[in-house]
Parts: C-alpha cells; structure tokens; sequence
C-alpha cells in the first residue's frame, strides 16, 4: 500500500472517529461558539446536541467531505457549562486538502437582568493554516439585546491570551482583544436564521469568524442545517495556505 493511500487512510480514520466521539458526546445548538442566549426558565439541566455533514462524489473527481460538530451543556444554578467539540475533513483525489480540530470548555454566569459573565478555554489545530496548534483563552462580559420570541440578540467582550505553536518555528503568546454577537430570527414555529460573528483581535493578526445558518426542525430531535463559515486571519505565518477558510455545509442535527 502506497504511503498517499495510507495517510488517507489514516485522515479518514481519525475523523470518523472523532465524529463519532462528537456524536456520543453531543451539544447544545453545535456552533462556533461565540455569544450563545440564555437557557430558556423550562430548559433541561442537561442536554446536548451532535451535527453530522458528509458527502461523496466519484467520477471525474473524487472528493469526500466529512464535517462532524458536537455540544454539551449542563445547569447548577445561575451556572451553565458547555464543552464543545468539531472535526472536518476534505480529501480530493486522495489527497487531504483540509483538515481541523477544535475542542472547547466555556462557563457563564448569569445574574437577574441581561447581564452575564463568561470564559472560555479553546484548543484548535488546522493542518493547513500555518499553526501546528493554537490554545486560547477569554473572559469577559455579555448582555442580551433582544430576548423576544421571535428575535434574539447578544453581545459580549473581553480580554484574553493566546498560545500559537507556528510550525517551523517557536511558540508566541499574545495579548487578545475579543468581541462577539449572536443573533437568532425564529422566522417560524419550525424555521430558524442565525448569524453569528466573533474578532480576536492581538498585536500580529486579527482573527474574525461568521456563521450564517438556515435550520428547519423535522421533528422534536431531528432537524436539517443549512450553513455557510468563515474564517480569516488578517496575517497567518508564511506556511498557510491561504487567510480566509469558507466552509458551506448541509447536515442533520440531533438534540435531546
């Protein structure tokens, strides 16, 4: 077996299961994370949530994409925790053309009104963006905006630091200036457009990130999403491949 055939394999291995780690562990609303709303008075002290996006074509061109995106999230009290986790997978005539993952820890506390506190620990790793890995860590502060039925609108701030592990060379810490919104229209009882936005902004670069998503709920557990993500990184080490990843992906999320 030819080493090209075998390194597939073993990407391919890695994300399938990963994904399945994700789906056992589940979520809650499998997004990047940035200024998710408040539980709702009735919500359950846990619950969790797994997406799953996978695609196949042969012929001409062969190409496979695996996207694999995990939530969990549990209450004590005015506390609510939620640990995350995704994977993503590309791989065009046998050959890896993307490859990221991302775990996350995040805690918030909620006073009486809109307002809340919130930090977050995220460890990510992309093959292609110049990083062998970044850990990055934030604290700050969120209000909510709009809490209506049908809109929903926060926003947050606040100071932290990141690790970033440059492939080729050392490590560098940096000093993080992070801003975030989250927006949710309930167009209908079953229908749902959410449009999510986060800077991080440091010394050398500024990373900014959108999520722009159409989910339509099939049934109390299953829903389909529609989604369409950006990131960019205004100066990525000299190894990147490029410094704007846009991910468009339809897949089907479980809730329970």
């Amino acid at each position: 077996m030819c080493d090209s055939t075998t390194r597939r394999l073993r990407h391919q291995w890695l994300a399938l299961s990963l994904t399945g780690l994700l789906t056992i562990a589940g979520g809650t609303a499998a997004s990047p994370f940035y200024a998710p709303p408040a539980p709702d008075e009735d919500a359950d002290a846990f619950s969790g949530e797994a997406e799953l996006g996978y695609t196949h074509l042969s012929g001409n061109t062969d190409s496979q994409t695996l996207i694999g995106k995990g939530r969990l999230t549990w209450l004590t009290g005015n506390w609510m925790h939620t640990l995350r986790g995704e994977v993503r997978n590309v791989a065009r005539d046998g050959e890896t053309s993307a490859e990221q993952y991302l775990v996350s820890m995040r805690e918030r506390y909620d006073f009486q009104g809109p307002h809340y506190l919130f930090g977050f620990g995220r460890w990510e790793k992309d093959r292609f963006s110049g990083y062998d890995q970044q850990f990055t860590a934030i604290a700050g502060y969120g209000r909510h905006v709009l809490d209506g039925e049908r809109h929903r609108l926060s926003l947050e701030a606040g100071p932290g630091f990141r690790d970033d592990r440059i492939r080729g060379a050392g490590d560098e810490t940096l000093a993080v200036a992070y801003t975030a919104l989250d927006y949710r229209w309930a167009f209908s009882d079953t229908a749902s457009l959410d449009q999510e936005l986060s800077v991080e902004a440091t010394d050398d670069n500024t990373t900014s990130r959108s999520l722009s998503a159409i989910t339509a709920r099939l049934n109390s557990r299953l829903a389909l999403k529609l989604s369409h993500e950006i990131k960019h990184n205004s100066q990525p080490p000299a190894s990147a491949d490029a410094r704007t990843d846009h991910t468009t992906s339809a897949s089907l999320l479980y809730s329970w």
